[in-house]
């Protein structure tokens, strides 16, 4: 398999400009999943990559060998569709064998490669159905074996799972990941689901706007957001983001919830070093770290629950506190808890995080 590198792509669509000069290398046999809001320019980066679009600006290579002018079905690229882009006329297997028909090859190796490929993917029993005839998972199973014999240096997923339910979007979700593991193919996968992205990737690429915000490992860029965008996109529920400013006296650095509460958390020595006093902050606290306290902890919020979400084993709890929302989880499986008269929740101060109020950028000098 390939390494694919993206330097300094720019994409314009006349003077409108979507992708802002991005850089991304992706090892061979990796797979990255792209990530963000509807509009971010991740499904145009995937685009270019392929040949779909053409790059304003910029080079791609795959293999090491650059691509800008190379037509798509030169490059030795695979993808996968939302909208399967199955032939309606044609059986599962004339489906996957198309690729390798238009490609000339011989009627024994597109037999053989259709027969592999449904095995791996369990179509074996659907090989002369017809696209109407299948599920949703199905369908997109073909999608996938129709990549698969091309056996191409690059996969790429163009949010493969959001036509299917709940349900069969986890199981597909272990369906591509036994299958890249397997495969050992480099993949690229674009999604705006960020439970997909931390599921699936070797690595996740946030973006936002046509800009790379972060890149990471999943738990790097859920444990170590880069700023409050990574923060609130990551994890479910995101992290809460409270407006502070920062307290130093005789030693001791808190971040005060701003309003008249006057409640303060103790701030890591991580962020502690950076920060200034009086400084105007965003503190995130992550639902997993409160939790319902009774005692006189140092690092408490008081507070006022205003919903409860049950969830069987955990709920989630909507709240306010000094005026400002957040949402708590708290395992309630053997809890004897009243969750709606809560009014105390206890925060592990050694997890929360500190982003400046201008730029959203963390405050942490260590890692």
């Amino acid at each position: 398999m390939s390494a694919v590198q993206i330097s300094d792509v720019i994409k314009r669509y006349g003077a409108f400009e979507v992708v802002h000069g991005i850089s991304l290398a992706i090892q061979p046999e990796e797979f990255v999943v792209l990530v963000g809001p509807s509009g971010c320019g991740k499904s145009t980066t995937l685009r270019m990559v392929a040949g779909l679009e053409d790059i304003s600006e910029g080079t791609i290579s795959i293999g090491g060998r650059e691509v800008n002018k190379i037509a798509p079905k030169d490059r030795d690229v695979a993808m996968v569709f939302q909208n399967y882009a199955l032939y309606p006329h044609l059986s599962v297997a004339e489906n996957i064998a198309f690729g390798l028909r238009v490609r000339g090859e011989r009627r024994e190796v597109i037999s053989q490669a259709v027969s592999e490929a449904a095995q791996i993917l369990g179509l074996t029993d659907y090989l002369s159905r017809k696209p109407a005839d299948l599920s949703g998972g199905q369908r997109q199973r073909v999608a996938m074996g129709r990549a698969i014999v091309r056996k191409p240096k690059v996969f790429l997923f163009d949010e493969p799972l959001s036509n299917l339910d709940a349900k069969l979007r986890t199981y597909m979700r272990a369906e591509i990941k036994q299958l890249h593991r397997r495969m050992k193919a480099t993949s690229i996968y674009v999604t705006h689901d960020q439970v997909e992205a931390m599921t699936l990737a070797d690595r996740i690429v946030i973006m936002n706007f046509g800009n790379i915000e972060q890149v990471g490992s999943p738990m790097e860029v859920f444990l170590e957001p880069a700023n409050t965008f990574v923060a609130g996109f990551i994890g479910s529920p995101p992290m809460n983001l409270l407006d502070a400013y920062i307290a130093k006296r005789g030693g001791a650095v808190r971040a005060v919830l701003a309003g008249q509460s006057g409640q303060s958390l103790a701030v890591p020595d991580a962020f502690a070093s950076a920060a200034t006093d009086g400084q105007p902050i965003k503190l995130g606290i992550r639902p997993e770290i409160m939790s319902v306290r009774t005692d006189s902890a140092p690092d408490v919020l008081e507070c006022a629950i205003e919903l409860v979400e049950p969830l069987g084993a955990e709920a989630l709890l909507h709240g306010k506190a000094g005026g400002q929302s957040f949402i708590a989880k708290e395992e309630t499986l053997y809890s004897n808890h009243q969750l709606n008269s809560v009014s105390r929740l206890g925060v592990d101060s050694t997890r929360i995080h500190i982003f400046d109020a201008a730029t959203g950028r963390t405050l942490k000098t260590e890692v």
